[in-house]
């Protein structure tokens, strides 16, 4: 479809919503032929059997620019509910953040409960006399919305805690409740600055249509838009939603051998180390996970595979395939010298091969004892962990150039003549067209915030005795984050897919300054976390211009959810750290509790911070870890020379060219080293339902792709997230008390889950 037929198929589906949400007065005044009409005109919507062909027309095609202008937005239903699940949502991320599944709180998780918290509120409260300040009307998407980017905002656990965290566990620090908390709030406002500058290029196109985003706005208008569609769409969501809440405990509590089913571990039983590694993916670092199948839903959406464009699927699967054989190869090779060393950890580990003991080099002013350091020996990598390393570095480094060579033409328009500051009076995005009767929030409020956050961030770096991180490094790995922000807010954008840049950051700040490894962390708070607070803001953004909720709304909402998500982060991360500390410090951990995230981050800081010349220099056990951020710069280049010549030679249709445009290095590499962590066992599924999805049914099934996909995957996370919440706290320790569930044939106690590693 051409732009003029997608923003026309956009028009005629809020049409359409107008003429369906009047219907049932029209027939009470007798109107049956305006009637009819609504209703064929749905039944036409019902039959759209047309192919979406571009993956951001699914923005024009599935989501309607209907907006009722005249709704509240700050009710007292709606700050009262975001107030109180931007609590509930920082309280989970804290708890998934010491999990030693790599899980997510889901907004659709919080979009879930506010609907049915907010709609039994408007029937249980009063509507009359004074009660109707409070019960305004029936409960509407745009307060739902409000609510759903407080609660999100606030359940984004931010680097900062993560920081907090590991300065307690490994350095015995511990940072005072005011300046942890302003510390984590000034990233984020950090963050929400410059996405705010980055609008025009990341928020009002319509390539920037955030995929993951997709399903979130299908869902909130088929539960508040009126029409026997939009009817059909809420008892098929409820379906699936209680059909998931059922079924995902079973292989989360009693059946844990469902999350991930392996046929050559099971034959195995545990024998042999190699199929371990290889096939092995049921527990925490257990294996990589080749041909391992899950049913648990928890486990699959971190694949995104009914949200995320094929294209960025087959890349993200490719380099899998192409990890199964460099993770192995150079672990069994010897390389990195790391074949006495688990396969895999994110710990550090010492020349015995047992897990090293930083204390021993590291002075009390946290910095590194040269003298100590002779006497311990160099600490050593897991094999898996270095290739994972450098596969990050390769994919920053390719993202800049990728996006440089593939999207020129509109980093031009966004920053040619500094049009970044100015409206977007010529984007023709029907949503952004749509959203022009608005006040738009001016440009200096981001500029103001931004700056007044920084400001904020410097002063509680001295704040301590010890200064964290001087205020000239602040600013510079701020303008770092801030043109980083670009390039990876770009492929967010188009292909769903967040790049990791936290370990090029640390290690560039390992150069600037060497020997400090708390520096270093805090170099990747503003270096890292702030770009990817940028990443976050700048979703909610355009979820609001999907919904129509007026921008400065969105900016009350962010703002509030993040002060209510630093508090709560803080005092949730404190309480499992103090009841938890041995098993957080366990390079394996357990089934319920695992420090990986937090020993990664201190594994680095201590490596690349303290010993960066001794690890990552030329020569050096490590030096290509840091180098691969130039490497990576180079590889996009020959894809991109391959389709421009075809394409000049009028070959541009040709297999060749098509493939060397289908290709997204940044995505490809990234994957290469995705697997060494956690728990594995999911990844084949996703590429099952990944090609079900986005391939079979949007190709042979294009009506339901249009109607249920999106609603399919936001009934599926939310079903997970709701039940997985409940057993957290009922079953898993959450609450401070766990409780096994009794061992059988599908819950082993001499074996791990999926049956590849003897306990």
């Amino acid at each position: 479809m051409s732009m003029a037929q997608l923003r026309r198929t956009a028009s005629l589906k809020s049409e359409t919503h107008n003429e369906k949400s009047s219907i049932d007065e029209k027939e009470k005044q007798g109107i049956t032929s305006h009637a009819l009409e609504a209703l064929s005109s749905e039944s036409a919507q019902e039959e759209d059997v047309s192919v979406i062909q571009k993956a951001e027309d699914v923005a024009l095609q599935i989501i309607t620019t209907d907006d009722d202008e005249n709704a509240p937005v700050f009710t007292f239903r709606s700050i009262f509910l975001g107030i109180g699940l931007s609590a509930f949502g920082a309280v989970l991320a804290t708890i998934y953040t010491f999990k030693p599944q790599n899980a997510t709180v889901s907004q659709l998780f919080s979009l879930i409960i506010a609907y049915v918290l907010g709609t039994s509120m408007h029937s249980v409260m009063p509507a009359t006399g004074f009660w109707r300040y409070l019960n305004p009307g029936p409960f509407n998407i745009k307060e739902h919305t409000a609510i759903v980017i407080m609660s999100s905002t606030a359940s984004t656990m931010a680097i900062a805690t993560e920081i907090i965290a590991a300065l307690d566990l490994f350095y015995d620090i511990k940072l005072n409740a005011a300046a942890a908390i302003f510390q984590t709030f000034a990233t984020q406002m950090i963050g929400y600055g410059i996405a705010g500058i980055l609008r025009r290029l990341l928020v009002y196109p319509t390539y920037a249509f955030y995929p993951s985003y997709i399903s979130v706005v299908s869902l909130l208008q088929s539960l508040h838009f009126g029409g026997l569609l939009s009817h059909k769409k809420r008892r098929y969501f409820w379906i699936v939603f209680a059909a998931i809440f059922f079924w995902e405990w079973i292989p989360q509590y009693p059946f844990p051998l469902l999350t991930a089913i392996s046929i050559i571990c099971m034959a195995d039983n545990g024998r042999h180390t190699f199929v371990r590694n290889l096939f092995g993916a049921g527990s925490s670092n257990e294996g990589i996970g080749l041909l391992s199948f899950s049913t648990s839903w928890t486990l699959i959406t971190q694949g995104s595979p009914l949200v995320w464009p094929l294209q960025t699927q087959i890349n993200s699967y490719i380099g899998m395939a192409l990890g199964y054989i460099v993770l192995t190869s150079v672990y069994y090779g010897g390389i990195f010298n790391g074949r006495d060393l688990p396969f895999m950890s994110t710990s550090l580990f010492g020349s015995d091969g047992e897990r090293y003991n930083q204390s021993l080099i590291i002075t009390a002013d946290a910095r590194l004892n040269a003298t100590a350091l002779e006497e311990a020996g160099l600490p050593r990598y897991s094999s898996t962990f270095v290739v994972s390393q450098l596969c990050y570095n390769l994919s920053m480094g390719s993202s800049i150039v990728y996006i440089f060579l593939w999207h020129w033409k509109e980093l031009k328009a966004a920053f040619g003549n500094f049009n970044f500051l100015r409206s977007g009076a010529e984007i023709d995005d029907p949503h952004y067209q749509a959203m022009k009767k608005y006040d738009e929030v001016p440009s200096w409020w981001y500029l103001a915030l931004f700056v007044a956050s920084l400001a904020i961030g410097i002063g509680c770096s001295y704040s301590t005795k010890t200064v964290l991180m001087p205020g000239w490094s602040i600013v510079v790995f701020t303008m770092l984050a801030a043109f980083l922000s670009i390039f990876l807010g770009f492929i967010n954008a188009t292909t769903g897919m967040s790049i990791t840049i936290r370990y090029g950051v640390q290690i560039l700040a390992a150069f600037i300054h060497p020997g400090q490894p708390i520096t270093v962390m805090y170099a990747n708070l503003y270096g890292s976390s702030s770009c990817l607070q940028t990443l976050s803001m700048l979703q909610d953004l355009k979820l609001g211009q999907y919904v129509k909720l007026p921008p400065r709304a969105t900016f009350a909402a962010q703002m509030a959810g993040s002060v209510v998500g630093s508090v709560f982060n803080y005092a949730m991360m404190r309480s499992i750290v103090d009841a938890n500390r041995e098993v957080l410090l366990d390079p394996v951990g357990t089934r319920v509790w695992s420090g990986w995230i937090i020993q990664s981050l201190n594994s680095a800081s201590v490596a690349m911070g303290a010993l960066a010349t001794e690890l990552f220099t030329y020569g050096n056990p490590y030096w290509l870890v840091p180098f691969a951020i130039f490497i990576g710069m180079f590889i996009p280049i020959p894809f991109f020379l391959v389709h421009w010549y075809l394409t000049k030679k009028g070959m541009g249709e040709s297999p060749v060219a098509k493939f060397a445009a289908y290709i997204q290095p940044p995505v490809l590499l990234l994957y290469i080293g995705w697997l060494p962590y956690s728990v594995n066992g999911q990844w084949w599924s996703c590429v099952i339902i990944g090609f079900a999805s986005q391939w079979w049914a949007r190709k042979h099934r294009p009506s339901w792709f249009k109607k249920y996909n999106y609603l399919t995957s936001a009934a599926l996370d939310g079903g997970s997230q709701v039940i997985l919440f409940i057993l957290s706290f009922a079953v898993f320790g959450a609450a401070g008390k766990s409780v096994s569930f009794p061992t059988w044939w599908g819950n082993a106690a001499d074996v791990s889950v999926d049956r590849c590693q003897s306990t």
